[in-house]
């Protein structure tokens, strides 16, 4: 045998394809994640055999939106070249009319001979639905490759369909002894400059970012997306404001007009600041109060979602920390740990409790610990 055969490398198996376009796709429906709701961020590819290798002749993503999907934009980018084809798809091809034409339509038409599907839909519309349309059609469908990494990835929007609430991910910036602020409630600055990026690149993922009334009092937030070129990624502001104190004065306030505010107040909160608010931009709703007088939080989740808010990124402070880890509803927990001490008298990360009734959660598992600049973060989801 000679020296070149020795080392050739061991041919790709089929199954291995799958999984790296399948992963590929994954990271193609990411790029538009929190822009997409009410609908999911999904990817595809269009993929040709070739005596070589397989590649690569149509990409699609989930628009900014929800539409056009990620199936059509991958069969428009490959053309003509999609007949007798594989996609790869991160959620099952919808089968039903709404403001387009069903995917798997298009995907018949188009002649695809193989789908590889990651994940069954579980939207009633579409539930398997899809995938039989496409089978009774004469394409072969494999459903599974990547199954994990999708749920992760559609993960909020498994929780609107299933629970109808979004995915709600609790950020938490702490001191290296578990403080959020001096005592008073008065803010300071705790993480660095590499975390402070982070932090503004996951409200650019998110569909909506929330906080309570307490955090605009004390903090007076923008709740932007400060990233360079990315002021058009900001979320769906939404206060939690069961009395509606915001003051008009505010920063969210005066920015209503430019980027969306959300109030959510109780049944009986006053009109008078509500017509207010309203004039200036923000969009007031009400649900009841909780057991403790504040705005119900399971309410105020389900108004959320039934407005098709997917994935709910929490920047608020202790006391609405505490109360959804109460619940038992926090979904995924991302703490930026510094290594600053804030010392006695100041104000606790999560009211009434220590830190580690959420780092050392039963509910939660690591998912991820890394560093970013001088902190440390690590990245806990429901088990």
């Amino acid at each position: 045998m000679s020296a070149t055969a020795r080392n050739e490398p061991a041919p790709i198996s089929a199954q291995a394809w799958d999984s790296r376009f399948m992963t590929a796709a994954l990271a193609l429906g990411r790029r538009n994640i929190g822009q997409t709701w009410p609908n999911p961020a999904v990817g595809a590819l269009v993929v040709r055999d070739a005596h070589t290798e397989p590649f690569v002749v149509g990409r699609g993503a989930t628009e900014i939106g929800g539409r056009p999907h990620a199936e059509t934009q991958a069969l428009i980018a490959a053309g003509d070249k999609a007949k007798g084809a594989t996609m790869y798809v991160t959620l099952e091809p919808c089968p039903h009319h709404g403001s387009t034409a069903p995917c798997t339509d298009a995907i018949l038409h188009a002649q695809i001979a193989r789908v590889v599907v990651a994940l069954e839909d579980p939207n009633p519309t579409v539930g398997g639905k899809g995938i039989a349309a496409l089978r009774a059609g004469g394409v072969k469908v494999e459903l599974g490759v990547g199954r994990e990494d999708a749920t992760f990835a559609h993960a909020g929007h498994l929780r609107r369909i299933r629970e109808g609430r979004p995915q709600v991910i609790l950020k938490l910036a702490v001191s290296a002894d578990g403080k959020s602020a001096l005592a008073g409630r008065r803010p300071i600055m705790i993480s660095g400059n590499a975390s402070l990026a982070e932090a503004h690149m996951l409200r650019a993922r998110n569909d909506a970012v929330l906080v309570a009334i307490g955090t605009v009092l004390s903090d007076d937030p923008l709740l932007n997306c400060r990233l360079p070129g990315m002021d058009d990624r900001t979320p769906v502001r939404v206060v939690l404001d069961g009395s509606l104190r915001t003051p008009m004065t505010s920063r969210l306030v005066k920015t209503a007009q430019q980027y969306p505010l959300w109030m959510i107040a109780r049944t009986d909160a006053p009109v008078e600041p509500e017509l207010t608010l309203a004039a200036a931009g923000a969009d007031v709703m009400r649900v009841d109060a909780g057991s403790d007088g504040r705005v119900d939080l399971r309410a105020a989740l389900a108004l959320l979602g039934a407005r098709g808010i997917t994935r709910l990124l929490v920047e608020g402070g202790p006391i609405l920390s505490a109360a959804l880890i109460k619940a038992d509803l926090v979904d995924e927990a991302i703490v930026v740990r510094s290594q600053k001490t804030l010392g006695e008298g100041a104000i606790p990360a999560i009211e009434g409790m220590p830190l580690e009734a959420l780092i050392q959660s039963p509910k939660l598992k690591l998912f991820e610990r890394r560093a970013v600049g001088d902190d440390a973060l690590v990245h806990l989801v429901r088990s």
